[in-house]
């Protein structure tokens, strides 16, 4: 189990020490720094999304198109499948009441280990939980630890997620702490799957899960820019769906028809 998920280990102990040294120099670092720090992450996590749901995904059109031996309409299949994966999600998290249940996890975390708002801590944690969990490097680093035992690819994360932790925690609070159990259970359940049901390379589900979780990335820019607030939580259904998807079509040989 160990060599499935050690790169889970480690990234979630990079998250928790550099958003305990963000916690350390928040308090020091004046209102303005902090805001320019918050709107370059903003920036970065914008670039991010436009990666995973544009350039990655016409990567995969590109990839995938002769395996399936598929027309010109092949691009446009898989954009509908991202689309609709993203709208079923938001649709199925808005009924389970995802984002209101963070927003009462902030609320419960602020009473026993904080003195911040309820909706400054629920945004630090969903933030970085989607920041930390969203991205090529989460899926194909999860893939290859779980299906092959290399943990390289994460190790390579957790460097980044240390530094990207410190400069959230200095910024939005307690919150950001929080979210290194949203590493250690997304990317550890990855991990598991991959060595259960996704050996060797990703398949074209997983590919698109990317794609549905760059445009939650987008989303987060914009809410770190504080141009628009959205309900992130209830689209986070929608990254597992693709795979489900992918696999009917193929069962019903609709894919790239």
């Amino acid at each position: 189990m160990w060599q499935i998920i050690n790169g889970t280990v480690v990234n979630t102990a990079t998250v928790l020490a550099g958003s305990t040294c963000g916690l350390l120099l928040g308090p020091r670092l004046p209102q303005r720094y902090n805001r320019i720090v918050l709107h370059g992450l903003g920036l970065v996590t914008l670039g991010l999304g436009f990666d995973a749901a544009m350039l990655d995904f016409h990567d995969t059109v590109g990839r995938y198109r002769t395996e399936f031996g598929a027309g010109r309409t092949f691009g446009a299949d898989l954009a509908l499948i991202v689309v609709g994966c993203l709208l079923v999600g938001g649709l199925l998290g808005t009924w389970a009441r995802l984002q209101e249940r963070i927003e009462n996890l902030g609320d419960w975390l602020r009473r026993r280990f904080a003195a911040d708002s309820p909706a400054n801590v629920a945004k630090g944690f969903l933030t970085s939980s989607v920041i930390f969990c969203v991205g090529p490097l989460t899926l194909l680093g999860c893939l290859a630890n779980g299906a092959e035992g290399d943990p390289s690819l994460i190790y390579i994360k957790s460097l980044l997620d240390a530094f990207s932790s410190i400069a959230l925690a200095a910024t939005l609070g307690v919150g950001v702490l929080f979210s290194g159990a949203t590493v250690l259970v997304f990317q550890g359940s990855l991990c598991v799957a991959a060595y259960l049901l996704a050996r060797g390379e990703p398949t074209l589900g997983i590919a698109l899960m990317n794609a549905v979780g760059g445009y939650i990335l987008l989303g987060t820019g914009l809410l770190l820019l504080e141009i628009k607030s959205l309900p992130l939580a209830n689209y986070l259904p929608g990254i597992f769906l693709p795979p489900l998807v992918v696999s009917l079509l193929m069962r019903l040989g609709w894919l790239g028809a």
